[in-house]
């Protein structure tokens, strides 16, 4: 149990747990993870049998880690001290885990949320909002992914190396369990109205923004990939069509400024991609992320020494194309020239120059991205 000046409902909460192991006939400790009350939580948690961890570091998140890495058992249970969840009833999420899963989530609006137990913004836009995008990006298989009870594996627990020090703890879990394919799934569980007098520890915006910012920190193909080959596939495509000549669409009529905004949604695009492709790269360096087959497949044939000539292809490119447009210039005698015609050499040319050379530089840092660690 997360403890951060709990001592009107811990009492509760730990009567509640001791009921459970009981019924269960569990062998089972009581662990309250105390993030620095000053309202004698720690004194009433011990003064009860249960065992203590003082944690220094601020943060729910921190909290959990330091009372997880303290428990011995190997199922471990966790929820909130403040008697918003009933102890008594974790039996199910128990049993989930002996039937060899790994991770078990509690579901509020399965189970039921009684009245005054969650805020209407919680109910209707947060929290379905919020795990809605876990199951787009992470395809994680939860319908209630911040409910505060939950219970996993300790070796799940290892496996997750969990470092969030916030509320965003709940979002780290459920995605880097899912991100390692671990064996998921969530039984209903009833929120009731907590038991403190003082207002709670979350705040809705600010906890709000860590988990989407979480979230997309951990899915580079929805913060860079997609983003990025809509901008490089839309800009290449409307270039094309430029090249040529005026374009008009209806009773608008598209020239050299519009093809001068796509060449620069094209580079923009193409480095977006390429931010997803280091990003995916670190993550999976690091253990973040599992190894993804395609790009291990794409990186085993395009290596340094490809993407080095392919970037030189296109800086070439470019570099030619800028060579005719200044003999062009240089037939006029490097006079007045007529904007819609040179623009038309003049922007594909700089854009094939920067690709090209996005493509070398880009290269070299993914070669030092794949080095073997000693």
């Amino acid at each position: 149990m997360p403890c951060l000046n709990e001592a009107e409902t811990l009492a509760t909460c730990i009567a509640k747990a001791r009921e459970a192991i009981a019924n269960g006939g569990y062998a089972a400790e009581i662990i309250v993870a105390d993030n620095g009350s000053s309202d004698g939580s720690q004194l009433l948690a011990r003064e009860l049998g249960a065992k203590v961890v003082d944690v220094q570091r601020k943060g729910y998140g921190s909290a959990l880690i330091g009372g997880i890495d303290a428990a011995q058992g190997r199922f471990v249970v966790m929820g909130d001290a403040d008697a918003s969840y009933d102890f008594a009833v974790i039996a199910p999420l128990v049993a989930k885990l002996r039937d060899g899963y790994d991770l078990v989530v509690g579901n509020r609006f399965l189970g039921g949320i009684e009245p005054g137990a969650m805020p209407w913004s919680h109910r209707w836009l947060g929290n379905p909002v919020l795990t809605r995008i876990s199951r787009i990006f992470f395809h994680a298989p939860v319908g209630d992914t911040h409910c505060g009870l939950r219970a996993f594996t300790k070796d799940a627990y290892e496996r997750m190396r969990l470092r969030a020090t916030g509320m965003e703890f709940a979002s780290e879990m459920v995605i880097k369990a899912s991100l390692k394919g671990m064996r998921i799934t969530e039984v209903p569980v009833v929120l009731h109205p907590d038991g403190r007098s003082r207002p709670p520890h979350l705040r809705t915006w600010r906890d709000g923004w860590r988990h989407l910012r979480f979230m997309l920190l951990f899915s580079p193909r929805w913060l860079f990939l997609y983003p990025g080959l809509a901008l490089l596939v839309g800009g290449l495509v409307v270039s094309a069509l430029l090249v040529a000549g005026p374009l008009r669409i209806g009773g608008v009529r598209l020239d050299i400024h519009t093809l001068l905004v796509a060449g620069f949604l094209a580079l923009l695009g193409y480095q977006l991609v390429l931010f997803a492709v280091f990003t995916k790269m670190f993550a999976i360096r690091e253990g973040f992320h599992p190894p993804h087959p395609v790009l291990q497949t794409l990186l085993r044939y395009i290596t340094l020494e490809v993407g080095l000539l392919a970037g030189a292809l296109m800086a070439l490119g470019g570099l030619v194309a800028l060579v005719l447009a200044v003999a062009s210039w240089q037939s006029v005698g490097f006079g007045n020239l007529n904007p819609s015609t040179t623009m038309r050499e003049v922007i594909p040319a700089v854009v094939l120059l920067a690709l090209g050379t996005q493509t070398i530089f880009a290269s070299f840092f993914i070669s030092i991205l794949s080095m073997e660690r000693d």
